[in-house]
């Protein structure tokens, strides 16, 4: 129910009720839905995997695709969203800086793993049926932040010390 509730709210976005809500949503509660999402977008290259009728995968066992499957692709795509999202959180706390408002690395982590969503979504529909380059990952880069930007501006400026 958790996960489906963020997911809601994450189609939502940048509405700022949906902002607050994914804001209270725990950080394990967020990873868990990255792996989540992560499997989803892995459906297509699995399938293709079971599909191809020449190389490797053709002489092995079902169980055997699955396995590695999930060590040569799923893992490997697994580390390197975890880090691209680490690294746009990182520029978005600048942005927030540069912004003057007063938001932690941990929220825009989240956030940023919000907004990959709908992308990630797009990606394994369209991946269903054509090929894509690697060149969308640069788009779902520049949508999540720009969807950042936006996210940010909803957050209250600081106050000034005097």
């Amino acid at each position: 129910m958790v996960f489906l509730n963020a997911f809601i709210h994450t189609i939502k976005l940048p509405r700022k009720k949906a902002i607050f809500q994914l804001n209270r949503v725990g950080m394990d509660i967020t990873i868990i839905y990255m792996f989540i999402l992560l499997m989803l977008v892995s459906i297509p290259s699995l399938i293709d995997r079971f599909t191809t009728d020449s190389g490797l995968s053709a002489d092995l066992s079902i169980l055997f695709i699955i396995i590695y499957f999930f060590i040569f692709y799923y893992l490997p795509l697994t580390i390197i969203v975890l880090i691209l999202i680490s690294i746009i959180a990182y520029i978005a706390t600048g942005l927030a800086k540069l912004m003057g408002r007063k938001l932690k690395f941990s929220i825009l982590w989240k956030m940023t793993a919000f907004t990959t969503t709908i992308p990630f979504i797009l990606y394994t529909i369209i991946a269903l049926f054509f090929s894509i380059s690697d060149t969308y990952l640069w788009a779902i880069a520049g949508y999540s932040i720009i969807l950042l930007i936006i996210i940010i501006s909803v957050y209250p400026k600081r106050r000034s010390t005097k």
